[in-house]
């Protein structure tokens, strides 16, 4: 029993280890689009990176109440061990998901939605912000 205890934790103590070293966890505020910035808490699902409207701003930096805070925008990034990561992310202001591509290098994240099979795509680049 003590070993399955130990071995339970160990996977555990190794899963959030594994977490805290992607490069894309922490906090990371989006390129100004519709008006309005925000601050997106990139955090682990799984296997996964997804990340969540945490705060928003409006463009001259004014918080305020907007009603996507709390919503997950990015969702289920899988990493391929090389900064990028494969997904989908979903545009609050068109109510629209697409496939998604991230890469995170040092504070910088370049996140794309893309369309026909990921021949067309819109891209931000977002900075570390916490």
């Amino acid at each position: 029993m003590k070993r399955i205890l130990l071995a339970i934790a160990a996977t555990f103590a190794f899963a959030s280890a594994a977490a805290a070293q992607d490069a894309a966890i922490g906090i990371w505020q989006t390129e100004v689009d519709d008006g309005s910035f925000a601050h997106v808490v990139m955090q682990p699902c799984g296997s996964a990176v997804c990340g969540t409207i945490q705060r928003t701003f409006q463009a001259d930096g004014t918080p305020y109440e907007s009603p996507n805070i709390g919503l997950q925008i990015v969702r289920d990034m899988v990493p391929n061990g090389d900064g990028t990561y494969n997904g989908q992310v979903f545009r609050p202001s068109n109510g629209k998901t697409y496939t998604g591509k991230m890469q995170v290098t040092g504070d910088a994240l370049q996140l794309q939605g893309c369309v026909a099979g990921g021949l067309i795509c819109a891209s931000q680049n977002w900075v570390r912000a916490g």
